[in-house]
Parts: C-alpha cells; sequence; structure tokens
C-alpha cells in the first residue's frame, strides 16, 4: 500500500478536513497540557499552606514539583504521533446498550502520545504510549489487527503537524517499512542530544521494552539496532506501570562515559520521567579520589573475578578465636562470660555468611545478651535499654570485639593486602599464582590508608571490599549500556546495587574495547548475579545505511566473537573510502562538503590526532565542539576514537584508520565501533594502508 498524499484519501475523499481536525485536536491537546501545568504550579505555589507540617509540606512540594517537570511541553516536539481508530460499536456506556461489548475499545478512537493529556471533564485527548492499549500502536498489523480498524502516522515540521498516513489494518492494507513518515521520523538528522524513539519502535523492540519489571534481559544488539533506546523506553515504561514502587528503589542508567550520559540525558525528561539516576561505573564505585596509574597488566589483574575471593578471604582472616573469658562489672556485680560460649557466638555468627561489619555488630549484641540473661536472672526485672547500649560499649566487651572480629574499612583492608606479601599470599593461595602476586604487592606502600595513592583498577577492589563489609542499597531497575566492556569486578560492583531488582543488559560483543572486555554473555550475566537473564538478538537496524554497515561487518571475522552480523533496512546513504597525501587539508575539505546537508558532523580520529584536527578546523573557519558538549549549537564535533561509543552523526569523517587501530591492543574493535556511529553518510580518509581486513571492499576516488 502507498503512503498517501497530502490531497486525498485512497478512497478519493478530501485530506484537507482530515488535517484541520488533526490540527485543531493538536491545539485543543497542547492547550489541555498548558491547563494541566498551570493547575500544578498553582497548587506547588500553596502546597505548603495546606500542608500539616514541615516533613508534610516538604513531601508534598517535591511531589508537586515533579508533577510540574513531568508536565513541561516542548512545541517543537509532537504531543502525539499516531491514532488507532478500532472497529466495532462503541462501548455500552456511550450508547446506553447494556449488552456486552467484544471489547473496551470498540468503536473508539484514541491518540496516542508521549504523555496522558486529558480534557476538564477527565476524558482523554491523548493516551500515553505506555498505556495498555496503545500496545496496538506498535504491535497490530494486517494479520493481527488486534481489533484495530485504522491506524494513523503523523508527519511533523518543528512541532507543525504538516501530514499523516493511514493504514486499513482491516482490509489488510499495511505500510510496515515503507510508511513515508516512519522513514523520515528513522532518517531525520541529529543535532543535539539523543531523542526519544516513541513514534518509531518496531514490534521486535515493543516486546523488550515491556518486559516484565522482574525480568531481566540482555540485548545483543548490532550497531543502528536501537537498543540504547530500548533500554531508556524500557525505564520509561517500568516507571509509568510501577511508579510508587521504582519511585522508593530508584532506577539507575549505567553509561560507559560522561559525554553518552550526556547524549541520552535528553531522553526520558522528553517522556516526562525526570527522577532517573545516571552514572559511570566508576563514579558510581568512587570512594576515593584516583592519583595514580598503574601498568595495564596489574589493572586487568585487579578487575579480574579472583581478586573478589582474595578479598574475602583477607576478611575473613581477620576473624580470630577466643582464648579467654570476659568480666563485666555493673556497679556492685560482675558478671561473667566463659570461653566456650564465646567460642560458640563467633563461629555462629561466621556460618551465618553475614556482611564483614554485620558479623561484628551480631556478635556484639549476643554477648550483650548473654549479660543480659545474667543481669535478669540475678535482678528478676529486664535491664534498660540504656544499660544495654552501656554494657555494648564496655571495654571488656570493646577489648573481645576487637580481638576476635576487629573493625575495618575497605580502605584499611585493601591496604594491608597490597602492602604485605605475607597476607596477599596467604589470601592469594591456589588463586593467584607467585608472578601474579608479585605485579599486585606495591613496591613502596604508603604507610596508611589515607596516605595512599590509589589508582582507578584500585576502585573496584575497594568498592568489592565495601560490599564485603556492608549492603550498599540497591535500585529496583537498573539499566546498563555498552554492557560488553564491563570487567567481572565491575558487574559485581552492579550487581551489589540491583541484588533485589532487575537489569536491562545493553551491548554488543562486536564493539568491545576494554581489556577484558566480554567474549560470552553467559559470563557477565553470572557475574551481574542474573545467570538466567534471557539473551535477545536485535540484528536488523535502521539507522545506520546498508553500505556502511556492509563496510564494517567486513572486520566481523577478525573481531573473534560469536555475534551475527548486522543488517539494514536503510538503502540510501553514501560510504566514500578514499585516500589521500594531507589528511589534515583533506579532513577540513571533507568537512565543508559534508556541512552542505543537513545534520551534524562527527570527525573521529585517533585521541592524539584531535587536537590538531581541532586547530585545522579552527583555522579554516568551522566552529567545532566536544564529544560531551552535546547541546552545542555548532554542528561539527571532533570526538577522540576512544569516546565515540554510543553516540551518532548524520555524517562521519573517520581519518586515518591505520592509527585508530594501532592506538590500542583491541583497536580492530574500536574502528569496528568508528565506523558505525554514522546515520547517514561515511567517509574514509588514509594516508597509510586500510587494516588487512577492509581491503576486499572497493574504494570510491
Amino acid at each position: 500500500m502507498p503512503a498517501l498524499d497530502l490531497d486525498t484519501h485512497l478512497d478519493g475523499t478530501p485530506l484537507d478536513a482530515d488535517l484541520a481536525a488533526e490540527r485543531a485536536h493538536l491545539d485543543t491537546s497542547r492547550a489541555a497540557l498548558r491547563r494541566m501545568r498551570e493547575r500544578a504550579e498553582a497548587l506547588f505555589s500553596t502546597g505548603d499552606q495546606v500542608a500539616g507540617d514541615a516533613y508534610a509540606a516538604e513531601t508534598l512540594g517535591r511531589t508537586l514539583a515533579r508533577r510540574v517537570a513531568e508536565l513541561a511541553d516542548d512545541p517543537t516536539t509532537p504531543l502525539f504521533f499516531g491514532r488507532l481508530d478500532f472497529a466495532g460499536t462503541p462501548r455500552a456506556e456511550e450508547t446506553g446498550d447494556d449488552s456486552t461489548s467484544t471489547s473496551d475499545h470498540d468503536g473508539r478512537r484514541y491518540h496516542v502520545g508521549r504523555r496522558h493529556v486529558t480534557d476538564e471533564l477527565g476524558e482523554p485527548l491523548v493516551l500515553d504510549w505506555r498505556a495498555p492499549v496503545s500496545r496496538s500502536f506498535y504491535r497490530a498489523s494486517a494479520r493481527d489487527p488486534q481489533g484495530v480498524a485504522v491506524r494513523r502516522r503523523f508527519g511533523f515540521s518543528n512541532g507543525v503537524l504538516t501530514s499523516f498516513e493511514d493504514e486499513r489494518l482491516d482490509r489488510g492494507e499495511e505500510l510496515g517499512t515503507t510508511s513515508r513518515i516512519l522513514t523520515a521520523e528513522i532518517e531525520r538528522p541529529r543535532v543535539g542530544p539523543m531523542r526519544d524513539i516513541v513514534a518509531t519502535i518496531q514490534p521486535e523492540q515493543d516486546e523488550l521494552v515491556r518486559a516484565d519489571l522482574a525480568d531481566s534481559i540482555c540485548v545483543q544488539g548490532a550497531p543502528g539496532t536501537g537498543k540504547t533506546a530500548v533500554g531508556l523506553h524500557r525505564a520509561a515504561y517500568l516507571l509509568y506501570l510501577h511508579r510508587e514502587r521504582l519511585r522508593r528503589a530508584g532506577v539507575l542508567i549505567v553509561g560507559p562515559n560522561r559525554a553518552f550520559l550526556s547524549y541520552i540525558a535528553a531522553v526520558l525528561p522528553a517522556l516526562g520521567e525526570v527522577e532517573v539516576e545516571q552514572a559511570t561505573v566508576e563514579e558510581l564505585i568512587a570512594r576515593v579520589p584516583v592519583r595514580a596509574v598503574e601498568p595495564p597488566a596489574v589493572a586487568a589483574l585487579k578487575h579480574d573475578a579472583r581478586m573478589a575471593s582474595v578479598l574475602h578471604r583477607a576478611a575473613q582472616a581477620h576473624i580470630g578465636t577466643p582464648t579467654d573469658s570476659i568480666t563485666v562489672s555493673d556497679g556492685s556485680f560482675r558478671w561473667r562470660i566463659g570461653v566456650e560460649p564465646l567460642h560458640r557466638i563467633v563461629q555462629e555468627t561466621r556460618r551465618e555468611g553475614l556482611p564483614y561489619g554485620t558479623g561484628r555488630e551480631r556478635v556484639r549484641a549476643r554477648v550483650v545478651s548473654l549479660l543480659q540473661r545474667q543481669a535478669e536472672a540475678r535482678r528478676a526485672e529486664s535491664p534498660s535499654d540504656a544499660w544495654l547500649r552501656r554494657m555494648g560499649r564496655c571495654r571488656p566487651v570493646l577489648d573481645f570485639l576487637d580481638a576476635v572480629w576487629p573493625a575495618l574499612t575497605p580502605e584499611g583492608l585493601a591496604h594491608g593486602l597490597l602492602s604485605d606479601p605475607a597476607r596477599l599470599a596467604a589470601a592469594a593461595d591456589g588463586l593467584l599464582t607467585d608472578d601474579e602476586q608479585a605485579l599486585l604487592i606495591w613496591a613502596k606502600p604508603a604507610r596508611t590508608p589515607k596516605a595512599t595513592r590509589w589508582t582507578a583498577a584500585d576502585t573496584v577492589l575497594l568498592d568489592e571490599a565495601a560490599g564485603l563489609l556492608e549492603r550498599p542499597s540497591g535500585f529496583g531497575h537498573v539499566v546498563v549500556d555498552e554492557a560488553q566492556d564491563l570487567s567481572p569486578m565491575q558487574c559485581r560492583a552492579i550487581a551489589r546495587r540491583s541484588e533485589h531488582g532487575s537489569i536491562t543488559l545493553l551491548g554488543d560483543l562486536a564493539q568491545g574495547t576494554a581489556p577484558w572486555a566480554a567474549t560470552d554473555w553467559a559470563q557477565s550475566l553470572a557475574h551481574l548475579g542474573k545467570p538466567d537473564a534471557v539473551v535477545v538478538p536485535l540484528t536488523v537496524g535502521f539507522r545506520v545505511p546498508a553500505a556502511v554497515v556492509a563496510f564494517a561487518n567486513l572486520l566481523l571475522p577478525a573481531l573473534a566473537v560469536d555475534v551475527p552480523p548486522a543488517e539494514s533496512l536503510r538503502r540510501d546513504g553514501g560510504l566514500a573510502v578514499r585516500t589521500v597525501t594531507d589528511l589534515t587539508s583533506a579532513t577540513v575539505a571533507e568537512v565543508h562538503a559534508a556541512l552542505a546537508h543537513d545534520g551534524s558532523v562527527g570527525v573521529i580520529a585517533a585521541d592524539d590526532a584531535v587536537d590538531g584536527l581541532r586547530a585545522a578546523l579552527a583555522a579554516a573557519g568551522v566552529v567545532t565542539a566536544t564529544a560531551d558538549d552535546v547541546t552545542a549549537a555548532e554542528r561539527v564535533t571532533v570526538v577522540p576514537a576512544t569516546l565515540v561509543k554510543g553516540l551518532e552523526y548524520d555524517h562521519v569523517v573517520v581519518v586515518e584508520p591505520a592509527a585508530i587501530v594501532a592506538a590500542e591492543p583491541r583497536g580492530l574493535h574500536r574502528l569496528y565501533v568508528v565506523l558505525t556511529r554514522a546515520v547517514s553518510r561515511l567517509s574514509v580518509l588514509h594516508q597509510e594502508p586500510l587494516p588487512a581486513p577492509l581491503l576486499a571492499e572497493p574504494r570510491d576516488g
């Protein structure tokens, strides 16, 4: 079925009246949303007058402030993007007929948009895309209409409704990927932060977005398949469905770097979700300032899962065995606890497998309980709470605790392990070789943990140690993007924060660039504490043109990962691979040519070449932005290859692939990432020969 033009319906009926009616509905909906926001603002301004006390006023204020933020409207963004016309007759309550309808939605019409909008009487003008009935907008088809007679998609330009397309599903008419409006939205130029994809979610993506909160899923997504969008929209969907539960427990988005988090930061607020925490894994586990760098081999060893067992042994080695009784004086009374009951307390607590700090407090409580029993037997009454607290802090009890279960800090545990060869040898026996232990031991350890110059890899050890001592607070749901680059120890850090929640794991094994990058999702999921999570592949892309995908796929055989090659439904776009004599001048010329087209331009090069290219572009009158400045007005961004993961640009200029590959051990994986950042056109400029896997591709120019 061809797309509709702007003059007539397929049956020849003029479109003008329909288009005018839809524009009027848009105006009505925007006015209603404005009234909803004004009402929320009025309540916010007077909330302190109706609250019963200061705490209630603060709680109400936060709730109303959040509501005001959720109702913000962007006039350049469509308030609705689709419409569902259900077949059948209206519901009984609308007709006065008491007979049972085959569906609650028979004969109803719904506009589907980014948030729920109601009129003065509470009737829906726009349905939230996450509402149950909205599911049919994404999943209904000519084969399975789900009661939908007509699905309508709207075309917009800067918030102005310009066109629409109808699919008569009840007649077997379906546009699918030939939809002109759907294609235009997918291919719309990329400028600024990432946008939501609520208007273009595909059935297989919608199934993942609407997965149950209890389900943890792993999305193995090839470039351009929308895995990041799926994860963010799943977070928005879960917040819609389980708002109060997740508001208390929290939702966390973990990204690979700040540039990436800045790039995706606008997606959830655009959907009305303003209370989601975002962090890199480094920010998540930061306990101490990073002030030193160590050799890559040492860092890789500290990220190894075996270090968790080494730290656990080191912590347990601090637990001792009672060797003497304790006697506590209490005025005219003296209470005594013998060695045997003390030994029993320590052994029972140890078997319970509690966090180390919790175990210490459990031992203290049980010792005080034995003292309490003696006092009750002697005095025939229960001691006061003040007496119990005094017993727990008295010197004999504290001396006993320090002897058999001494207090520890994460920094103290790690410092003692890495500065004492004998202690490390005892904890690492059978886990690490002698050579590996020698790598870990500090040549000149600082005298105290506070004086230690910690490295980035040390922070994963400190977080593991902290998890051994106390349980960290967790989140109700965690979305982890670019997860293929998480080390086993980083996975464990996230697992501690999602122990009682679910996760959405997003990544592509072919894009793994870290020294410890995953080659098998099963291992990562085991370290994350979700071994039963299902792995779902997304291979069909809508963003990256087929020519670009095919070129990047030439690298896959050399990447040593078992992933299906990406496919693309995009037959537009362009690919140019050119040998040049002057990389800098060729880059400037290519950027000038790219600026003749709409959209963003990303210049990607090896990290050490970025400053020179930025200076050359500036000298040529081209103003550029940096990778983490996604809100800048400049269309051209010069990006180091190591920071480009997860970002997209309409036109990408890749400068000297050989230098990108040579810059790091997993350079071919990095190049695969770089080549798949283009969503319209890719230009590859090189002086040195292309990496061998790419030589089979015909070159332009």
